[in-house]
């Protein structure tokens, strides 16, 4: 059998690479598991491997094994798939964004008509502090093959530009960085992340731009979804997010929300258990 070192795991895209070791243990190191807990995790996984192995399985085999060894770790470690849970209308995506903003200290709005110099525009979030104001479009993706190609951001600009010239005849805006932005839960094309760069756009995907990215954002806030919960269900999850529900905080905040769905005592205890831990948190 080939050694670790010589085997290929297989993207999600088709594509075939080396199996990274060090990859894997980094993408553990995100789900805050005890360093033992990783290196566990790790050393069983390389005994499971085989030529061209699906990376879908090596996710499958780690989370299996965090949520048998640390519940709120697996949590963590389904970040991107929570993230693609946040669907299909995209609207819960587009709060869930607002609410990283926050955590930079924006003031926000969601769904905001706006006056542009030609027409009108419904902007999906607005973002204000000090001397910079974001006017974003959010692009969810419910399959994380998908991605946004140049047509996306070039429609963007262009509704931008057109919200620009009408903001700028006002005082309050003439002295103040304003910048269109994309956000997507997924990708960028190489040439939409181009075109969005030379027009000086604010590009926010998974994992661009590097410690910025979307992931790292999330990582730094501890501002995880709801849909990353173990302890509730699908259709759980959905009602909270029908309500405007979107951050585990928002249940460390007011755990009363969970009894307007119906959930027993017994069972909001282990909810709020979990909250308490992906959070980092203590409950009164």
């Amino acid at each position: 059998m080939n050694q670790p070192q010589d085997i290929y795991v297989t993207k999600m895209s088709g594509e075939k690479v080396l199996f990274d070791e060090n990859r894997l243990r980094n993408s553990l190191k995100r789900s805050n598991a005890d360093p033992d807990i990783i290196e566990e995790v790790v050393v069983k996984i390389k005994t499971e491997l085989y030529d061209l192995i699906p990376t879908r399985e090596i996710y499958r085999m780690a989370f299996t094994m965090l949520r048998k060894k640390a519940g709120s770790s697996a949590s963590r470690y389904k970040l991107k798939r929570a993230i693609l849970e946040l669907g299909p209308s995209g609207f819960p995506f587009e709060k869930y964004v607002s609410e990283l903003l926050k955590f930079r200290n924006y003031q926000t709005s969601v769904g905001e008509i706006v006056k542009g110099h030609c027409v009108s525009h419904e902007i999906d979030i607005i973002g204000d502090k000090e001397d910079r104001h974001l006017i974003i479009e959010c692009k969810f993706h419910s399959d994380q093959h998908r991605f946004c190609d140049i047509k996306v951001p070039l429609y963007i600009h262009s509704r931008f530009k057109d919200v620009e010239t009408e903001l700028r005849k006002k005082k309050e805006f003439q002295d103040k960085t304003i910048l269109g932005g994309l956000v997507t839960n997924t990708r960028f094309s190489g040439d939409a992340l181009q075109y969005g760069q030379c027009m000086g756009m604010f590009m926010l995907s998974w994992d661009h731009p590097g410690e910025k990215s979307l992931k790292a954002i999330i990582d730094q806030s501890g501002l995880h979804p709801v849909t990353s919960l173990l302890t509730i269900t699908m259709e759980e999850k959905n009602q909270l997010l029908t309500h405007g529900i979107v951050l585990c905080k928002s249940l460390a905040d007011n755990p009363s929300i969970l009894q307007n769905l119906n959930i027993s005592a017994s069972r909001i205890k282990k909810i709020m258990q979990e909250v308490e831990e992906i959070c980092e948190c203590k409950l009164e």
